[in-house]
C-alpha cells in the first residue's frame, strides 16, 4: 500500500453534498439573473423550432423546410446569442423529473426540451441539427448563425450524459462541425462527470433559481476538453455473455500483435466495442456491482433514489467475499495476479510494457476523471516529489492518460473511498491490454462507467481487453 504519508497526498476536505450543489449551481452569491433576458438569450426563433420539431418527428431532415414560409417576421428573424437544446432523463432525479422538464421548457420553450424516452440524442443529431444545417445550405443565414452557436445541456446522471457524448463523437466522423459543446445538471446517483467538470454533485431542487442560474452558467461557461477511451473485448467464439448496453457487436477490431499473446489465441472470436469517459475496472468491485444491479432489476421497489440505492449498495457488498473471504478459500486465488496479464505504454513511449499486478490486489481500476464512485479521487492529489519519484505527471482528465491502480479488499477500498489513505498506484498509461485466463476461477468481473458484466473465461483460450485513447475528445462546458 502506499503510504498516507504527508510526502505522498495532499489531504483532501470534504464538502457537503449541499454546498457542492449550492456551488456548483451558482447558487452561492453571484449576480442574479434576469429571466426574460435568460429567455432572449437561449430561446431560438419560432420557425426554426418548429422546423426541427418537425424533421424529428418525421425523421426527415428536410421535413422542417415547409415552415419556412418566407415571411417579413422569418425575414428579420435573428439567432439567439446562446441558442440551448436540453436533454433530460425523466428517470432521473426522483421525482424531480417531470417538474425539471416543466421549469425548463418555461424558460426556453417546448420544443427546446427533449425527453430522452421520446427522442433519443442521435435522432435530435440526425434530423434537427440535420434541419438547420440543411436551412443553411438554402441560405437562412438565421438557421447557419445558430447551428453554430447551440450549446447542449444533460439533465440527467452519467449514463444519460455518455449517451449524448457518444452520439456527438458522430459529427466529428462525419465532419458535421463545429460540435456543440455539453454541460450537465446533475441528476443521477454518483454524478462523477458532473463533479469533474463543476456543475456539482446533486442538484438542489429547493430553489428554483437554481435551474435558471445552471441555464446561464452553460450559456456563458468556458469550454475545456474531455478524453473518451475506446475499450475492445474480444473472446474466443461460442463464449456466452450478456453485454452492458456500452458495449456493442462489432466484426472490425484487431488485436495489437506488437505483443506477445501467453496463451493459446482463438482463431475464431467475438468482439464488443464501447467508450466510457470515467472508469473501466475488473475484479471485486464489479462483482459486487454486478450483484447489485441483479438485485435491483429483481426488486426495484428498494432503489427509490440516490441515498436508498448508496444504503443498498454498501450493505450488498458487505455480503461479498469482497470484505469476508472464506477460510476454506485458496489464499493464493483471491488475487487479480492469478487470471490475468498486464501491459501498458506509457507516456511518450510507444512500446508495450509489462506491468507485474501486485499479490494483494483484487480490484484494478483505470481511472479518467478526478471523480469516482459519487465524488472519491482515490488517486489522491499526490505532492510533486511523489510524483516524480514514481514518473507521474498531475492526472487531469484531458492529459490523454488513465490512472491505474489497485484495491486490495472491502476494507482497504472502504479506507480508499473514505480518502484516508491512497489507494495501490500502479501506473499512468496511454493505453492498456489485459490477457485474461481462465484456471481455478470460471468467471471475471468487468464494469465501465458503472454498467457491470460477467465475462466467462476459457481454460484453452486467452480473452482480452484492449484500451485506447479515442483521438476526438469530447467538447464540454466547464461549470466552475
Amino acid at each position: 500500500m502506499d503510504p498516507p504519508s504527508s510526502s505522498t497526498m495532499v489531504p483532501i476536505k470534504s464538502s457537503s453534498s449541499i454546498v457542492e450543489s449550492l456551488r456548483g449551481c451558482g447558487i452561492s452569491g453571484g449576480t442574479r439573473v434576469d429571466k426574460e433576458e435568460l429567455r432572449k438569450k437561449l430561446t431560438m426563433p419560432k420557425y426554426l423550432r418548429f422546423a426541427m420539431r418537425d424533421s424529428i418527428r418525421f425523421k426527415d431532415p428536410a421535413a422542417g423546410e415547409s415552415r419556412c414560409i418566407h415571411s417579413k417576421d422569418d425575414h428579420n428573424a435573428v439567432a439567439p446569442s446562446t441558442p440551448m437544446v436540453v436533454f433530460i432523463n425523466p428517470r432521473s432525479g426522483g421525482r424531480h423529473g417531470p417538474f425539471l422538464k416543466e421549469r425548463l421548457q418555461h424558460l426556453m420553450s417546448e420544443e427546446q426540451v427533449l425527453d430522452m424516452l421520446d427522442v433519443k440524442p442521435h435522432e435530435f443529431l440526425r434530423y434537427g441539427l440535420g434541419c438547420l444545417e440543411m436551412l443553411a445550405s438554402l441560405g437562412d443565414y438565421c438557421a447557419k448563425e445558430t447551428r453554430e452557436r447551440i450549446r447542449i445541456m444533460v439533465a440527467g446522471g452519467d449514463g444519460s450524459v455518455g449517451w449524448v457524448l457518444g452520439c456527438l463523437t458522430e459529427l466529428h466522423a462525419q465532419g458535421r462541425e463545429p460540435i456543440p459543446p455539453v454541460g450537465i445538471v446533475p441528476l443521477g446517483t454518483g454524478n462523477d462527470l458532473s463533479r469533474s467538470l463543476g456543475w456539482g454533485g446533486s442538484f438542489p431542487f429547493s430553489w428554483k433559481t437554481a435551474i435558471k442560474r445552471s441555464l446561464y452558467k452553460a450559456s456563458i461557461g468556458p469550454i475545456c476538453h474531455l478524453d473518451s477511451w475506446r475499450l475492445s473485448l474480444s473472446m474466443p467464439e461460442g463464449t456466452i455473455i450478456e453485454p452492458p448496453h456500452s458495449l456493442k457487436h462489432t466484426t472490425e477490431f484487431t488485436l495489437d500483435e506488437g505483443l506477445e499473446v501467453e496463451r493459446e489465441l482463438s482463431e475464431n472470436v467475438i468482439c464488443y466495442e464501447g467508450v466510457f469517459y470515467n472508469y473501466f475496472s475488473i475484479g471485486m468491485d464489479a462483482q459486487v456491482a454486478y450483484g447489485f444491479h441483479h438485485l435491483r432489476n429483481e426488486k426495484p421497489y428498494l432503489a427509490q433514489g440516490p441515498i436508498a440505492n448508496k444504503i443498498i449498495y454498501s450493505g450488498y457488498s458487505c455480503t461479498q467475499g469482497w470484505f469476508f473471504t472464506p477460510c476454506t478459500s485458496d489464499p493464493g486465488l483471491r488475487g487479480l495476479k492469478n487470471i490475468l496479464r498486464m501491459h501498458v505504454k506509457k507516456i511518450n513511449c510507444s512500446e508495450w510494457e509489462q506491468v507485474l499486478v501486485p499479490t494483494s490486489v483484487r480490484a484494478i481500476v483505470a481511472l479518467n476523471l478526478h471523480s469516482y464512485g459519487s465524488g472519491r479521487n482515490p488517486w489522491g492529489n499526490l505532492t510533486p516529489e511523489y510524483l516524480e519519484k514514481r514518473g507521474f505527471i498531475e492526472a487531469q482528465f484531458d492529459d490523454g492518460l488513465l490512472e491505474i491502480f489497485g484495491l486490495k479488499q472491502g476494507w482497504h477500498a472502504t479506507f480508499v473511498m473514505s480518502e484516508l489513505i491512497s489507494a495501490k498506484h500502479i501506473a499512468q498509461a496511454t493505453a492498456i491490454r489485459l490477457e485474461v485466463r481462465g484456471g481455478e476461477w470460471k468467471d471475471a468481473f468487468m464494469q465501465m462507467d458503472g454498467e457491470p458484466w460477467k465475462q466467462p473465461m476459457s481454460k484453452d483460450f486467452s480473452t482480452f481487453v484492449e484500451i485506447k485513447r479515442e483521438p476526438f475528445q469530447s467538447i464540454m462546458i466547464n461549470g466552475e
